[in-house]
């Protein structure tokens, strides 16, 4: 049986066109963010030196065909990739790493060969190497170039953020979200004293995960692929693309934010003095959830829906349920 897998694995292998062989393009002294857009299909860069250690974080971005890692909130490597095709699309939302095994075959589809497999729901859906034609043509999964899926392999831990979005993606240092940012400067607002749930006994002691909702007017907090707590937060400004903000480090002058504005080539990506207004939530909440955040912690903001079934195309927000395993 092993050798059986072994020799489909190769055989798959031989099978890849030429374009899509993983091939490491030299950064030099270019940013990352830079050298991502002009990669061609089965090329990669990879620059862990930049932030050797520290959380991380990778964006998939399915309209661009780009996979970008960050560590520490420093991106350090970037990918190009293929997506599900037309009728088999990749899911977008806010997803962790469930499950990691180099040698993978999948049940669903004929024993296919998943290399470095790293899932991110229980439902099929994952990172591995596979063939790269230059457009979405998995049945949903995020096909890698071979080598550059090893080293993401070797990079990553379980219950690593990985977010999946259909928009472009630009990084810029911000102040911190105003959801987290000064707890005790609240602004009058009729969620400051509202309940809200939290368990700090569950998790296990990973990075934390914060997902805003505009649509549901609510917030949920994971912590290592678990919910470990919810509020209420209403957020009254236009937003009709994601947000999302990573801790990058923090110091005596205190927290230092990534911001990852995901509205394209328009538009400033600057955080306006009036941000803070915006939000209403709970202010112990903002107290509690400050306590926990580390570097490498995530805050999304999203105009979609956190419940799937709802008017419009819901978010998926971090799968757990091993119950749905196929």
């Amino acid at each position: 049986m092993i050798l059986r897998h072994r020799l489909a694995l190769a055989l798959w292998s031989l099978a890849l066109p030429v374009p899509a062989l993983a091939q490491q393009v030299e950064r030099g002294d270019r940013p990352i963010l830079a050298i991502a857009p002009t990669l061609k299909n089965g090329e990669y860069v990879w620059a862990p030196e930049l932030a050797p250690d520290g959380p991380g974080l990778a964006i998939v971005n399915l309209e661009t065909q780009r996979l970008i890692l960050f560590r520490n909130g420093v991106p350090i490597a970037a990918s190009t990739i293929s997506s599900g095709t037309k009728g088999h699309e990749t899911p977008t939302g806010v997803f962790t790493i469930l499950q990691k095994r180099q040698e993978h075959y999948s049940k669903t589809y004929d024993n296919a060969p998943m290399p470095n497999m790293q899932r991110l729901t229980w439902r099929g859906i994952a990172l591995h190497a596979g063939n790269l034609p230059g457009y979405p043509a998995s049945h949903g999964c995020i096909r890698l170039p071979m080598k550059f899926s090893s080293l993401l392999f070797g990079a990553t831990n379980l219950g690593m953020t990985v977010v999946i979005t259909e928009v472009p993606v630009g990084p810029e240092t911000s102040a911190a979200p105003e959801l987290v940012a000064s707890a005790t400067q609240a602004a009058p607002a009729s969620f400051a004293n509202a309940a809200y749930q939290w368990h700090a006994d569950r998790g296990n002691g990973g990075i934390v995960s914060v997902v805003v909702s505009a649509a549901d007017q609510r917030a949920i907090v994971m912590r290592d692929g678990v919910e470990i707590g919810s509020a209420p937060v209403r957020y009254s400004g236009p937003l009709t693309m994601p947000v999302a903000y990573v801790l990058r480090e923090r110091d005596a002058a205190g927290d230092h934010w990534l911001k990852l504005n995901y509205a394209g080539t328009g538009g400033s990506m600057d955080v306006s003095p009036d941000e803070a207004k915006k939000f209403d939530a709970p202010t112990m909440f903002r107290k509690t959830l400050l306590t926990i955040l580390s570097p490498g912690s995530v805050v999304i903001v999203t105009p979609q829906s956190l419940k799937a079934g709802d008017p419009g195309k819901s978010l998926t927000v971090i799968e757990n349920d091993e119950t749905a395993r196929k």
